[in-house]
């Protein structure tokens, strides 16, 4: 995929990952539809994205609800006017958790759910038809490791973006004739504000950064590898730099030992 002149929608991209997608892919001439609750922080990131050297033309702000589905047709409808069709759709919003099982309550678990797995579903739903009729398009989710493997303190949060990789997967095989790409994006530890935001147990926000966030890859240079991954037409993006990427081989090859490992690990 070559980004000149292409449609991207990014929700989430007010901050973190998607905030960092957006500049990125900014710079390879991509038109870019901004969508997060806070529509001042994604003012504030369209307008570094003009003063980088961007055409404010070329950026539209679209700020919603993820989880106020009732909305959507709505939504939907404005992105698509915005420049007439969507090209690349990246589902990104999300939040994390950090509390033991038997420390958190149920309605911890069905907000990750709604946030982390409904929200991307029911949007990416909304999308299939202008794609479908468009005879092209592609679909991106911003997954996890810990998609892939479960984690201390993540129960809620491994559930949900296990979930979402099983869909996407699952999307990918259903689409595979249609023109119409699926890519899933599966970060490691990266330098953003995930576990600030997290859930505890009570539902109240974690309110720090661990250290394996503070030490995880740069979020500019994770945008990086991800452009390159949509470039290169990989249907899933690894993207990290530490002992947890390998975990991902580990898992194929020694799933025992790794089991072993995550309850070893110290929960952070």
């Amino acid at each position: 995929m070559q980004f000149e002149k292409k449609v991207v929608w990014i929700t989430g991209a007010s901050s973190g990952i998607g905030e960092a997608l957006a500049k990125v892919l900014a710079k390879r001439g991509a038109r870019l539809i901004l969508s997060a609750r806070r529509e001042d922080e994604l003012n504030r990131v369209r307008t570094e994205i003009i003063k980088a050297g961007g055409d404010g033309d070329q950026y539209v702000v679209l700020p919603f609800d993820a989880l106020d589905e009732a909305a959507l047709d709505d939504v939907v409808a404005r992105a698509k006017d915005a420049f007439g069709h969507i090209d690349l759709l990246v589902n990104n919003a999300g939040i994390s958790q950090r509390s033991m099982a038997v420390d958190t309550d149920m309605a911890v678990y069905r907000k990750v759910m709604e946030l982390d797995f409904f929200a991307p579903i029911a949007l990416t739903q909304k999308v299939l038809p202008i794609m479908l009729a468009q005879g092209s398009g592609h679909v991106a989710v911003t997954a996890s490791v810990a998609g892939k493997i479960g984690v201390q303190l993540r129960t809620g949060y491994c559930a949900a973006k296990h979930a979402v990789m099983g869909y996407f997967d699952a999307l990918r095989a259903e689409l595979a004739a249609e023109n119409i790409a699926v890519t899933t994006i599966v970060p490691g530890f990266i330098q953003t504000n995930i576990s600030k935001y997290a859930l505890k147990g009570d539902a109240t926000p974690f309110g720090r950064q661990t250290e394996s966030i503070a030490g995880g890859m740069d979020v500019m240079a994770a945008a990086e590898v991800i452009a390159r991954g949509f470039e290169r037409g990989k249907p899933e993006i690894s993207v990290g730099k530490g002992r947890e990427m390998q975990a991902l081989w580990l898992k194929r090859l020694a799933p025992h030992l790794l089991f072993k490992m995550m309850a070893s690990v110290r929960a952070e």
